[in-house]
């Protein structure tokens, strides 16, 4: 028996036929995001700036919550120039406010050089996807391997990578092919699991980055950031 055969007898053919159902009927709004994606990482170095920062408050928060509270920011400038007093003061709409608000701040001044903001700069130079978030995962405070990959995923570079939420890991369990959701994921599991959903992107035909729109859309009914 050949892998894709063992991979396949375990299968949750079911749900498999579901997702690939879903996936073709929202193809033009996965398309549309994954092409927003891209424009993202083309766009202003504060654009590219305020895409990582909406990743530094997306944990144990709502993602719509994350990003209204950064598009304050952003409309404010205080993204661009306040102190943690005074963005947290915006932040009631996520938890940890006062520790998310002096994350920014680290932030800024991380992605600082020559007295300018130059994410693209700093993220270009750190090589493919993989070494780029590795980076991330260790130089950004607040930022575990899920945002390491949602912040690369929301910039375009989304095809090898998975946001290991718990949408995702629900998912993952009823198609099989993990056993169960970790009670935590050391950067060891998170490679493990990711793994083994690329293996299941390769076989549905769908990209790591379609996928997480697909089992988003299956949870929550929308496709979001």
């Amino acid at each position: 028996m050949t892998k894709k055969d063992k991979f396949e007898k375990k299968l949750n053919k079911q749900l498999h036929e579901e997702i690939v159902k879903i996936y073709k009927k929202i193809k033009k709004d996965i398309d549309k995001a994954v092409k927003g994606y891209k424009k993202a990482w083309n766009g202003s170095e504060k654009k590219v700036f305020a895409e990582v920062a909406f990743c530094i408050l997306t944990p144990q928060s709502k993602a719509k919550n994350a990003w209204q509270a950064i598009t304050n920011l952003v409309n404010n400038g205080l993204l661009f120039d306040g102190q943690p007093e005074e963005i947290a003061e915006y932040l009631n709409i996520v938890r940890f406010k006062n520790n998310k608000s002096r994350y920014l701040v680290e932030l800024r001044e991380l992605m600082t050089v020559d007295g300018k903001l130059q994410p693209k700069k700093i993220l270009s130079d750190k090589g493919n996807t993989l070494e780029k978030r590795e980076w991330i995962f260790k130089n950004i405070k607040g930022m575990g391997m899920k945002e390491a990959n949602h912040v690369l995923r929301n910039l375009g570079f989304g095809d090898e990578i998975a946001i290991l939420d718990r949408h995702i890991l629900r998912n993952l369990v009823q198609l099989n092919i993990i056993d169960e959701i970790p009670k935590s994921i050391t950067e060891k599991k998170y490679y493990e699991i990711e793994e083994k959903m690329k293996e299941y992107s390769e076989y549905s035909e769908i990209t790591m980055g379609e996928l997480d729109l697909v089992l988003w859309y299956k949870e929550a009914g929308e496709v979001f950031k």
